[in-house]
């Protein structure tokens, strides 16, 4: 526990507390009372800075969980590949009474105490769905019915994909999936590794950063910002510490491409980490990796330990008077971190609660209020090849605007679903899907795709779009397409009314309720928002009662309309983007799915007077009746049970 303490300065002790919180349930199970409070005396706070961690982050337990303990993915990917139907086998096969459709919580204990489940968020590997984690082993492609195969044999099957596909460029994923390679540092070393390092070691910070800002790099995490715009916020005379902080919190559902790059590459991670260090003069840097990849933060850690060994890290790094320091800090399963300044208050020890910007942009006031920059694991490894090729021939890959390659991870309704490394808009969706990851499933038509993470908006298959395109003379024209017809790049889809987000493709076929679905991602969002603005706490939770009723029977006629206007309130009206997050994936379904919206609101309620009806009722009861109004506030008749 004091080596986990000394990660972090002397003055800032409450860093400590998640890692510390994590040793203590590896070792005794859950987080007791005395944990909480024997914590807070060692950090030197009070124990409700304890307590608030425990309550706030999913993965802390307050009361022991089975010897065995299973986690089943229940976001959309897994559910569409069969989740809920594990959940119920393993249940049956445990003689376990199972929990409520979609519940997280409480987790649920066999008779005999050995065997514990429980429903949990994206376990970032949607193209092996479904997926479960059974102590701290990932099990993907599990059938669902031959679930005791599983359970007798509980070694991890993690899957590797087959060669590049002819349409790939690979940068970052050259050696995902080779069979001769391994995560030591020397198989790194033999395949050229930290040369790049060693050249930046030679070059003076501004041209880095000049060269990071001429390849034209976009960040890979979601939002699509100037990599090397964000790093010239760094004052180059900067007199206060500098951080720099991985964002490894891969939470996104339909999002799986930093999982390898951590499990198989970590050096590739590592190298481009301590380039950007140098460039922007960080002496700390912190990859906060979420905590469902227990065996990736190993990695990490033998990946430090190993490039401290060769004096790639630590002080005087290469004979260069650079001195750098690389910690791993682990999430414990909030989604909200993976928000830059959630992360950042993580890091420091308190519940991920975002940030208001201005003024806490993290390049002016960020992790202990110094300078720092929180950048991708993707654009991070990118950072090492625009060293290698020159910031001019890397923006020379993909489009203007949007340079160089970027990982895209196809899930749902394919047939050969799994991450493909692209040149940016050099190919389409519909090469996508149909050559690349294999077309849909025999005798399936496509309905929708979301193209970038659960919160990006949903495309029609039978959409037409009108983009303006630049012709090679300069010139714009306005060309009507299809939306297998849409590059895959950030303009492009932001042009369609969509984005390319996080890189998460999900695809949907002509068998998919999309209701469904759509309760499905609200689910996600009501348990993953952080609580601290009301338009999210509130809306995320009032969106997913609303749908949930409505697959259950209890639609009334209001129900899409006041889905919208939900979501309408909520984008926009919060401190960080998962308001946009939340409400996307409403206002976009509801649109582009008018019809199936309405069938499933059938009942005749006009709006709700005290007292309501309750959930229950409007899915039990065939017909609502109505009484008319002797004094009209607005509409004429009223459910029965409420008067004015």
């Amino acid at each position: 526990m004091d080596q986990a303490i000394a990660r972090y300065p002397s003055d800032h002790r409450r860093s400590a507390a998640m890692p510390l919180l994590h040793l203590w349930q590896e070792h005794f199970g859950f987080i007791s009372d005395d944990a909480v409070v024997w914590i807070a005396e060692k950090l030197g706070l009070q124990p409700i800075n304890i307590l608030e961690l425990v309550s706030f982050y999913p993965m802390f337990r307050h009361k022991p969980a089975a010897t065995t303990h299973i986690r089943v993915c229940r976001t959309l990917s897994c559910a569409m590949a069969g989740s809920f139907e594990l959940m119920e086998n393993l249940c049956s096969k445990l003689g376990i009474q199972r929990p409520p459709c979609g519940e997280h919580n409480p987790i649920t204990v066999s008779a005999d105490g050995n065997y514990s489940v429980e429903f949990v968020e994206c376990l970032a590997s949607c193209g092996t769905a479904p997926v479960c984690m059974i102590g701290e082993q990932l099990y993907e492609q599990v059938n669902p019915n031959s679930i005791g195969d599983v359970l007798g044999n509980q070694t991890s099957n993690i899957k590797h994909q087959a060669s590049p596909h002819p349409l790939e460029h690979r940068l970052i994923y050259k050696n995902i999936g080779r069979a001769d390679w391994t995560t030591d540092i020397d198989c790194y070393l033999r395949d050229g590794g930290y040369e790049q390092l060693k050249q930046a070691l030679t070059m003076s910070r501004s041209d880095i950063v000049n060269k990071v800002k001429n390849s034209g790099l976009r960040g890979r995490g979601g939002a699509g910002f100037s990599c090397g715009l964000k790093w010239s916020f760094i004052k180059l005379d900067e007199k206060r510490s500098v951080y720099l902080i991985c964002n490894a919190d891969e939470s996104e559902p339909g999002t799986f491409k930093d999982r390898y790059i951590i499990h198989e590459d970590p050096h590739q991670l590592l190298e481009g980490i301590l380039i950007s260090c140098y460039a922007l003069n960080a002496r700390t840097a912190y990859i906060y990796i979420r905590g469902e990849f227990p065996e990736g933060a190993k990695i990490l850690e033998r990946a430090v330990e190993e490039a401290r060994q060769h004096n790639f890290l630590g002080k005087n790094i290469l004979g260069s008077g650079f001195d750098v320091d690389v910690y791993i800090h682990r999430g414990a399963g909030a989604y909200i971190c993976g928000e830059e300044t959630g992360l950042i208050e993580s890091l420091e020890g308190r519940r991920g609660y975002p940030r208001i910007k201005p003024p806490y942009f993290p390049a002016v006031l960020g992790l202990y209020m110094c300078p720092t920059i929180v950048n991708n694991v993707e654009t991070l490894c990118a950072v090492k090849h625009v060293i290698a090729m020159g910031g001019t021939q890397y923006a020379l890959l993909g489009r203007p605007n949007n340079t160089g390659t970027r990982v895209v991870c196809v899930s749902g309704d394919v047939q050969r679903p799994g991450y493909f490394e692209i040149e940016v808009g050099a190919v389409t969706i519909g090469q996508l899907i149909y050559k690349m990851a294999g077309g849909l499933k025999p005798g399936r038509k496509l309905k929708a795709i979301i193209p970038g993470g659960s919160s990006a908006k949903v495309l029609r298959a039978d959409e037409r779009l009108k983009l303006k395109v630049k012709q090679p003379d300069g010139s714009v024209i306005e060309r009507e397409i299809s939306i297998n017809d849409i590059p895959m790049d950030f303009d492009s889809l932001a042009a369609a009314g969509s984005m390319a987000g996080s890189g998460g493709v999900i695809v949907l076929d002509d068998s998919r309720d999309m209701v469904w679905v759509l309760n499905n991602i609200n689910e996600f969002y009501a348990h993953e928002s952080c609580g601290q603005c009301t338009p999210c706490r509130e809306g995320s939770l009032w969106m997913k009662k609303i749908t949930d009723r409505m697959l259950r029977g209890g639609g009334v006629i209001e129900d899409p309309h006041t889905l919208k206007t939900i979501g309408d309130n909520i984008a926009g009206r919060s401190i960080c983007a998962f308001g946009e997050a939340c409400a996307w994936p409403t206002q976009s379904f509801v649109e582009k799915f008018p019809e199936e919206f309405a069938a499933r609101a059938q009942k005749p309620l006009p709006p709700a007077l005290p007292p309501e009806y309750t959930p229950g009722e409007l899915i039990d009861e065939e017909s609502i009746s109505t009484v008319p109004l002797a004094h009209d506030p607005g509409w004429e008749k009223a459910g029965a049970k409420g008067t004015i």
